[in-house]
């Protein structure tokens, strides 16, 4: 496979190639964001009928997590795999091959046949996550072969998900999809617990965050097994107390980060109010498993607040610091912070007023597209071009 050997050969200088191709974060996030700054709107306007678009709720839940959300994910895992291991992932010709992939499933899954899309969709994730498993491989990392396991869920997933709409499998498409939010959720949990209190006992003064090694592992036991009942469809007491418990520990750990004092830091308080989503998610799950809420409040809530926010969060602050930059927000960055913690909100609304729905659906949308223009706009001239200090990425 040219992917693999490509991987493994010394990369050239990014001197070499243009700066778009340098490391992962570049294309994958600019990718990320242009299709949620479009897909979003597009949906809408099918929603409304205000535009004949070939395209259904099924299509509009799987782009956002297999399109989307997967991009960022495989962006800033190409960026870190590069840190945690001193060796290069992706960059050049293998690392524009890997996003000209995504980029044509995209394209597939818009226009062509069930069956097309599958074809094409499906190879994106093996493609991406082995060479990342290779780095991880031959650096001896093994903390963070975790993480080449979740993507390896997030492949099984994205097939149980063609498997049901190309007929072949008697299982609800949405099954496989809500099992992919929490799949990003649980990696959101791993990363989110190594970086947020570390950024924030570095960044404010006589902070001293709290972590606990059981509370953590209670975390991830609880929302990967949450995962597992909304997946398969757990509904009553027993689906809801595993939500409840995965809405508990997901707040008992957040309250140890101290996001309190973060509120004057944009690059911080981004953080702690996505990440504190997850724990609503999770509690609005366990209504809606009692039959006191409706489901599409826990997807949103979790699809737009935790994993959304976090993605606008991390691609400000790792394209910031891997371009040379100083890890300060300015008005862009706050707007955009601002923008999709209202858009989440706007879309709850939506979910449970039904009186305001179309209006809410609208201006969540808005808020959406808003978010990721905002970043097109000032992130493409730093991500187009070489790092301001000279260094290679």
């Amino acid at each position: 496979m040219p992917l693999i050997s490509i991987e493994e050969k010394e990369s050239p200088s990014p001197r070499a190639q243009h700066a778009l191709w340098a490391l992962g974060f570049r294309p994958f996030y600019l990718l990320a964001a242009a299709f949620a700054a479009v897909s979003v709107p597009a949906w809408l306007a099918s929603y409304l009928g205000v535009a004949g678009l070939p395209i259904d709720l099924a299509w509009h839940i799987h782009e956002m997590m297999f399109g989307f959300a997967t991009a960022v994910v495989i962006g800033f895992l190409y960026t870190a795999g590069r840190n945690w291991t001193g060796l290069w992932t992706p960059r050049g010709g293998a690392l524009a091959a890997i996003a000209a992939l995504w980029l044509a499933g995209r394209v597939a899954m818009f226009i062509g046949s069930p069956a097309v899309g599958a074809a094409v969709d499906i190879l994106f994730l093996p493609v991406a996550a082995w060479p990342m498993y290779r780095v991880l491989q031959r650096s001896g990392n093994k903390r963070n072969m975790i993480l080449i396991g979740l993507l390896g869920l997030l492949a099984a997933a994205n097939a149980v998900f063609h498997a049901s709409r190309l007929g072949w499998i008697a299982v609800s498409p949405f099954a496989p999809v809500y099992a992919a939010i929490v799949i990003v959720v649980v990696i959101e949990t791993v990363i989110g617990g190594r970086i947020i209190p570390n950024f924030t006992a570095n960044a404010v003064p006589g902070t001293k965050t709290v972590t606990n090694a059981t509370v953590d592992k209670a975390t991830l036991a609880l929302t990967g097994a949450a995962g597992l009942a909304w997946a398969f469809g757990v509904t009553g007491i027993a689906g809801a107390a595993i939500s409840a418990g995965a809405a508990v520990v997901q707040a008992i750990r957040l309250a140890g980060w101290k996001p309190m004092v973060t509120l004057r830091n944009p690059l911080l308080w981004i953080m702690h109010a996505s990440y504190a989503w997850i724990p609503v998610g999770f509690a609005l799950l366990a209504l809606a498993q009692l039959g006191l809420a409706p489901n599409s409040a826990a997807v949103h809530v979790l699809g737009v607040g935790a994993i959304a926010g976090l993605i606008v969060g991390m691609i400000t602050r790792t394209a910031l610091g891997h371009t040379g930059r100083m890890l300060r927000a300015g008005r862009p960055e706050t707007a955009m912070f601002v923008l999709i913690q209202l858009g989440v909100v706007l879309r709850l609304a939506a979910t449970l007023a039904p009186a305001v729905r179309e209006g809410a659906l609208i201006a969540a949308g808005v808020c959406w597209s808003a978010a990721f223009l905002a970043y097109l706009y000032t992130y493409t001239p730093y991500l187009m071009r070489a790092r301001i200090d000279g260094k290679e990425g």
